[in-house]
């Protein structure tokens, strides 16, 4: 060995004794042989510092990664040696004359990511021109400027950002592009997009965020498929919305188009994790072909209408109601002079009789409460029950059936504009980007989605055949 022995990351006790007395490094091409005959040879890689301490950690030729526990009976030896490197290159690439031109705006998460072997946890790490070199099919496609605005993983993604993301837009929108993208994190991809959707008036060209429920450096990323069909939608596809671009499948069939208003994280892991809930999706991308399923869709405008308007009361919580809730919660909101809540309530939008002193305080300060319901689909109706007429009688503004996700930024948005309740109730009444529904669509539940309908069909013909 040429440079001076390191011993590997992360390794403790007994096992780091082994490893150092056989020389053996991180990146080292190891060989492990067991006395029951069992083998195996890849690159030993850093270990996780949070996790036990008596297996190594290979990645084999497969490109997955295994932990190999070492019996005292064991045999380790180094066979080669393989210097980890992720940086991938940067690539320039020149405009081509007649391609559309359409801007990535990278702000972290999973589709910029990839895995941090020290930890074992996903880090937002990649830029957009090294997801650019990642995926060379989107040279074909248009014109592509990436472009960091932040490397963050969307639990960090705060009203803040919000408004940044959408001045950054608004710059390339008047700097001539014809689209936007914007890679976000998965986790709070739907809060931004209504957020963004409001903000945005007379939006003339598409703004498409796109993620990846898997980093970019594993054999299983559903990243490239959807920054391809992204991509296609912010360049060719005749829509002027802020959408969700994500798998609509488990496999990579096609991705679905989703208005951001309306769109549900479903599934932690799943990468056909993004449902849109009591409506239908907007339409399909599918081998850079797109289908529309609505004719509601706002499609491209003149620029010159195009405006923003970004003032946001960030001063506004959201609360779930759950049994045996004090109100106590409530007047710890108000006493932290937060200016507007988002209830959740059970069925129509129901909280329980201890709550109404608060409801009844919030009404005397002019702290508009918006109640949205808990289940996943539905309106809230607070005329059925007599709870929910009390519920009016202090004030409480019905939340039609917008999705948390939706109402939170929404009311953050209206107390932007006015403190005044009235005019608040009527902006949060207001279907402003699609976030209110005037009926739920037979095709609205996810069953009739993504590849969820598979499942259904072969329950339907297994039924048959039992009949």
């Amino acid at each position: 060995m040429s440079e001076e022995y390191q011993p590997p990351d992360g390794y403790r006790g007994p096992l780091l004794e082994r490893l150092v007395e056989a020389k053996i490094r991180t990146w080292s091409v190891i060989q492990v042989n067991k006395t029951d005959g069992s083998h195996y040879e890849g690159v030993l890689l850093p270990r996780s510092i949070h996790t036990s301490d008596d297996y190594l950690s290979i990645k084999v030729d497969t490109g997955y990664n295994i932990g190999i526990q070492l019996p005292d009976d064991a045999t380790i030896k180094e066979v080669g040696y393989n210097a980890g490197s992720y940086q991938i290159p940067e690539k320039i690439v020149e405009k081509t004359a007649g391609l559309p031109n359409v801007t990535l705006l990278g702000t972290g998460g999973t589709v910029a990511s990839r895995l941090d072997y020290r930890t074992g946890a996903v880090l937002p790490a990649f830029t957009p021109s090294e997801l650019f070199s990642a995926v060379p099919e989107l040279i074909d496609i248009c014109n592509l400027t990436p472009k960091t605005l932040y490397q963050i993983l969307s639990e960090n993604f705060c009203p803040e950002y919000w408004i940044k993301t959408a001045e950054a837009v608004a710059k390339e929108i008047e700097g001539g592009a014809d689209g936007v993208i914007i890679g976000h994190g998965t986790d709070t991809m739907s809060y931004s997009g209504s957020a963004l959707s409001y903000m945005f008036q007379d939006l003339p060209v598409p703004v498409v965020i796109v993620g990846s429920q898997r980093s970019s450096d594993r054999p299983s990323s559903d990243g490239p498929i959807n920054m391809m069909n992204a991509t296609t939608l912010a360049a060719y596809g005749d829509l002027a919305e802020v959408v969700v671009v994500m798998h609509g499948t488990t496999s990579d069939n096609y991705d679905l188009i989703h208005r951001a208003t309306r769109v549900r994280k479903m599934h932690s892991a799943r990468r056909d994790t993004f449902r849109t809930v009591s409506d239908t999706p907007l339409g399909q991308i599918k081998d850079k072909e797109i289908k529309y399923f609505k004719d509601d869709i706002r499609r491209r405008s003149p620029k010159e209408d195009f405006h923003l308007n970004t003032k946001m009361d960030e001063r506004v919580t959201m609360l779930y109601f759950y049994p045996g809730m004090e109100p106590d919660v409530m007047h710890a909101v108000i006493d932290k002079g937060y200016h507007g809540i988002v209830m959740i309530g059970t069925g129509l939008g129901h909280v329980g009789k201890p709550m109404y002193e608060a409801l009844d305080r919030a009404q005397e300060e002019e702290i508009p409460v918006v109640i949205v319901v808990q289940p996943m689909f539905g309106f809230s109706h607070l005329r059925v029950y007599e709870t929910g007429r009390d519920m009016l009688a202090r004030g409480v503004i019905e939340g039609k059936n917008m999705l948390p996700e939706a109402a939170l930024p929404k009311l953050m948005w209206a107390l932007g504009q006015t403190q005044d309740v009235k005019e608040v109730e009527k902006i949060m009444h207001t279907n402003l980007a699609g976030e209110i529904t005037q009926r739920e669509p037979y095709s609205g539940f996810p069953i009739f989605q993504g590849g969820v309908p598979n499942f259904y069909d072969n329950y339907r013909n297994v039924d048959r055949l039992e009949k």
